[in-house]
């Protein structure tokens, strides 16, 4: 979308897999035989299969919300629709734009094209009431949102897209239930995704409540059909129920796990913990588990730590500021979830270690001796290192 990258340098090349020994080929599937254990292409072709494997991914979801079909309304999922956008913006050039939610990806495309064109006017609404709302608790998510507000974006929380308004086939604003008018002559929706199941569907597989069926092995109800990725119906780490994980990183393990399973190794899937990552330029966030209002919804009573850090010793030119947040279950005391939001791009990476030590099962005891390795250069003081300090703040809380 900032044109920082061109479209091929994101796509696996044909040679990769046919150097591998995968035979490759473009064609459209249009219905699972698990009887006869073949499939049907377009073309009308049958191939023949002992194990199939469905990664059929997931579409984005678009509102029934009248409007939704001017021109200038654009969804995004794939290397298409980015360069369609792309070509819009090229072509008519847009002052005013509109993004309908505050996740990540609204958040990354609104805070790149506002430093491409400073000029132009950009619009943030979202229905909860606060930037990135299913990764951080209100109190970081307020920082973001003031640092969007303080870069020139226009936010619009709490509110909600009640219709698209046109002129001449074009979108020309939208109308919120507040009745505000927002001028808008470029749209942009990204509320969700839905798991592209209909050809399991039809083949009679099993499905669960957001996708595919799957065991641990991530074999579906028939033993020789496997699923992957966003089609599959995948459960949360921390809770053990159905989540609805739409992330790059959990579909490339389950891949690779798929591949292992095929070998003959019997590794379980241990679940999500929708762990991601987003940079918008000049702070960077990053989150995992549940965060302290979903520990609420879940049934759990969250204890949580907040820490500000430094990415550098205080005595180093070019320390950045970062805060830390982790969050315990009081019963059970185990770590359930983790937040970050940082002036910098390294300490997100911490965001890695919180998801391995929740899926150890660690408790806030055991976090208070985590050690971390230290370098004034490249990290904050032994004695600021939040993941321990955050540990010996909710032990002093669980123990009042």
């Amino acid at each position: 979308m900032a044109g920082l990258v061109t479209g091929n340098s994101i796509v696996t090349p044909d040679a990769k897999l046919t150097g591998a020994g995968v035979n490759s080929m473009i064609d459209r599937v249009t219905e699972v035989d698990p009887k006869g254990k073949k499939v049907l292409l377009s073309s009308g072709k049958e191939l023949a299969y002992d194990k199939l494997v469905l990664g059929m991914g997931s579409s984005p979801v678009m509102p029934p919300i009248p409007g939704n079909d001017l021109e200038g309304v654009f969804i995004l999922r794939s290397l298409r629709h980015a360069e369609t956008m792309r070509q819009f913006l090229s072509d008519r050039k847009p002052r005013k734009l509109a993004f309908i939610g505050a996740g990540f990806v609204s958040l990354e495309i609104a805070i790149l094209l506002k430093q491409a064109d400073p000029e132009c006017e950009i619009t943030i609404i979202e229905l909860l009431g606060y930037p990135l709302p299913t990764l951080l608790d209100r109190e970081l998510g307020n920082r973001v949102g003031k640092f969007l507000e303080n870069k020139g974006l226009e936010l619009r929380m709490g509110v909600r897209l009640v219709e698209i308004l046109g002129r001449d086939g074009a979108v020309s604003g939208v109308r919120l239930d507040s009745g505000d008018i927002i001028d808008a002559e470029m749209l942009f929706m990204n509320v969700g995704a839905k798991p592209n199941v209909d050809l399991a569907r039809d083949a009679g597989l099993e499905m669960g409540q957001y996708g595919i069926k799957i065991n641990q092995f991530l074999e579906t109800s028939d033993p020789d059909i496997m699923a992957a990725g966003d089609c599959a119906d995948t459960k949360h780490f921390v809770t053990g129920r159905p989540n609805p994980g739409a992330l790059r990183g959990p579909a490339v393990i389950m891949g690779r796990l798929v591949a292992k399973r095929l070998a003959g190794y019997e590794i379980p899937f241990p679940g999500i913990l929708n762990a991601c990552a987003c940079s918008l330029i000049d702070l960077n966030i990053a989150a995992t588990g549940l965060n302290e209002q979903q520990a609420k919804d879940e049934g759990f009573e969250p204890v949580s730590a907040t820490v500000d850090s430094r990415s550098k010793h205080g005595m180093i030119p070019g320390m950045k500021p970062w805060t830390m947040k982790l969050v315990f279950d009081k019963n059970s005391r185990k770590l359930i979830g983790g937040q970050i939001v940082s002036d910098d791009i390294p300490p997100v990476k911490e965001i890695d270690a919180v998801s391995a030590l929740i899926l150890g099962g660690k408790t806030v005891e055991d976090i208070t001796v985590f050690m971390a390795a230290g370098n004034p250069d490249c990290s904050p003081e032994p004695s600021m290192e939040p993941i321990a300090i955050a540990g010996e703040q909710a032990l002093q809380k669980l123990e009042r």
